[in-house]
């Protein structure tokens, strides 16, 4: 059995699908499953003990928007010889193209008729307020198999965490902070991120409580908002900025006392390897984007959030002092989180 499991980007969406990756593994575990996944993504998966393959789409956020590269797509598709496709993705020209693929057993999200060329359809209301997760769960029962219980989940390598001793080390517990993310191939939020001012009370506060030290982890691009967090810290922070890998990332987080990040790719990926995690959402629903891991939590003023999700956002008026969590309300939540009790 050849199963194509098609999630190109972004790096939280990728990582969130591993929940049903997983299920799909259990419920085949003979055979072999291929990722179809983006370049700028494949990097946080290919490493998954599920995946027997990676497909490569390219550096865009989906192989299918130029012609040039839906066709080659077909052409992937085709040349697999694959018995059972997977798409998690909702684009009419994403089922276009599995549709001329020719895969017998064509299975994929039906959000508004845009899954018109898949054999299996897992319908969905744009408008309802579901866990991304939960939909490429359900998408995958489709094929009537027993997704109750998985979680998102990724390795955290022996290499990863010997590499990761080398470049950090402390007698103390730690805690991570990511004030970066809402960028990728497919879409700039920049309205995601929390204030620094706001990372940095937190920080300071949480050091002094557990007599921890700060670690700081973002892209190589971040620096100035990595910059504006350390002028409000009392302690300088260990920076790590684009240096550390997805599994060096993921091993770090693993081992914190607390991470703590925006809705951003590297939060999915740290509650993904373990991490206790804390999530700051602001335009973003934490009923469809929060971790999906038991050991997390979304940290979340509630707000009027437009439907359809995040896409739909309405960031133009979007005010983190008026609208968004304080880092005072912020703190109550997670010392209880860290001491056990929510």
């Amino acid at each position: 059995m050849r199963i194509l499991f098609i999630r190109p980007c972004c790096i939280g969406d990728v990582v969130v699908a591993t929940a049903a990756l997983s299920a799909l593994r259990y419920a085949y575990p003979d055979a072999h499953i291929t990722w179809a996944v983006g370049g700028w993504s494949r990097r946080a998966v290919e490493y998954h003990p599920a995946v027997d393959a990676i497909l490569d789409t390219g550096n865009a956020a989906m192989p299918v928007k130029s012609w040039a590269g839906f066709w080659q797509f077909v052409r992937q598709m085709r040349s697999g010889k694959f018995d059972i496709v997977i798409s998690l993705v909702r684009s009419p020209l994403m089922t276009l193209a599995v549709l001329l693929s020719g895969i017998e057993t064509r299975v994929g999200i039906d959000s508004d008729g845009r899954g018109f060329g898949y054999t299996v359809k897992h319908k969905i209301n744009p408008d309802d307020a579901i866990h991304e997760a939960q939909i490429y769960l359900d998408t995958v029962a489709e094929l009537n198999v027993n997704t109750t219980g998985y979680q998102v989940n990724l390795p955290v390598l022996e290499t990863a965490k010997q590499s990761i001793k080398a470049k950090f080390h402390s007698d103390k517990p730690y805690i991570v902070i990511n004030p970066a993310g809402g960028s990728n191939p497919g879409m700039v939020l920049d309205s995601k991120r929390w204030l620094p001012e706001n990372f940095a009370a937190v920080g300071n506060v949480l050091a002094d409580d557990y007599d921890a030290e700060i670690v700081m982890v973002a892209g190589p691009d971040d620096v100035p908002i990595l910059d504006a967090v350390q002028n409000g810290l009392q302690k300088q922070a260990a920076i790590f900025a684009g240096t550390l890998t997805f599994p060096e990332i993921g091993a770090l987080a693993a081992e914190a006392l607390l991470y703590i990040g925006n809705d951003t790719g590297l939060t999915h990926l740290a509650a993904a390897s373990g991490a206790k995690t804390a999530m700051v959402l602001g335009i973003s629903d934490p009923a469809r984007y929060a971790p999906f891991t038991d050991n997390s939590i979304a940290l979340w003023k509630e707000t009027t959030i437009r439907a359809g999700g995040v896409a739909s956002a309405d960031n133009s008026e979007w005010d983190w002092s008026r609208d968004g969590i304080s880092a005072e309300e912020a703190l109550v939540q997670l010392r209880s989180f860290i001491s056990g009790e929510s």
